[in-house]
This record gives structure tokens, C-alpha cells and sequence, in this order.
């Protein structure tokens, strides 16, 4: 969680200071979850984002859920 904070204040907070307003920060966070969320590619998991990896996660273990049902 660490790297991943020190990672939002590098990318996000230190480069656009100062901030006029608190909407403005909760704004640009809100858009850079989603960017590390949906289109980041993660080395630790195959270069792909981490709402796929997620989405893949989920559908493999339904299938297997469905396979050792039927």
C-alpha cells in the first residue's frame, strides 16, 4: 500500500501543486484511480490492468465452479 501511495503523490499530488480547491484533488484522484485501475499494465501480473486481471480471476473460478458442479 505504501508504494502504491508514494506512487499517487509522485504521479498526481507533487506535479500539480498547489491545488486551488479540495474538488480539484478529489477530482484528479478520482480520474487516476481509475487510469491505475483500467488501463495501467501491471508487470506482476502479466502486463495487463488490474480490473482484467480481475475480471479473469472471477470468470476462471466460475467456470471451475460450474465444471465441478456439473
Amino acid at each position: 500500500m505504501e508504494s502504491t501511495i508514494g506512487l499517487y503523490k509522485t504521479e498526481v499530488i507533487k506535479p500539480m501543486r498547489p491545488w486551488k480547491t479540495l474538488s480539484h484533488v478529489e477530482l484528479a484522484t478520482a480520474e487516476w484511480v481509475d487510469w491505475y485501475n483500467h488501463r495501467r499494465l501491471h508487470g506482476e501480473i502479466g502486463h495487463i490492468p488490474p480490473a482484467e486481471y480481475e475480471a479473469n480471476h472471477y470468470r476462471a473460478a466460475t467456470k471451475s465452479q460450474l465444471t465441478a458442479t456439473n
